[in-house]
């Protein structure tokens, strides 16, 4: 459970860098406490997206990330953020992502960041 929580937390810091760094990826809020609640629950749904979705993209695709030396793993990512996005507005989150490069970008710095995160934060064993 400690490890949901962190990994949860870390994907919603790594949304939150993309957010800040990119102009296409939107959040908008009220105050700032709706701008972070809004960030966990599209957390949530990355972090299910990507432990239900991203697995079967990623064997459906297994040739591409072999021919490209796993460079189509951005591609997935990519694509894993645009779902995140459809849903966050399906669900009626203020979260959006404007474009498929937007979201290769945006892929990029949420893998690097949440990395980045997930070795500096203690995993829960």
């Amino acid at each position: 459970m400690k490890n949901f929580v962190v990994k949860t937390i870390a994907n919603a810091a790594a949304l939150a860098v993309a957010v800040w760094l990119i102009d296409k990826i939107t959040l908008s809020g009220d105050s700032t406490g709706k701008e972070i609640g809004t960030l966990i629950l599209v957390a949530l749904i990355f972090g299910v997206v990507n432990f239900l979705v991203k697995p079967l993209v990623q064997f459906l695709s297994l040739p591409l990330l072999i021919l490209t030396l796993g460079l189509f793993t951005l591609v997935v990512n990519a694509l894993m953020l645009m779902l995140t996005s459809w849903l966050a507005d399906v669900v009626d989150l203020s979260f959006h992502v404007e474009g498929f490069w937007t979201a290769v970008l945006g892929g990029l710095v949420i893998s690097v960041v949440s990395w980045a995160l997930n070795v500096v934060l203690p995993d829960g064993d």
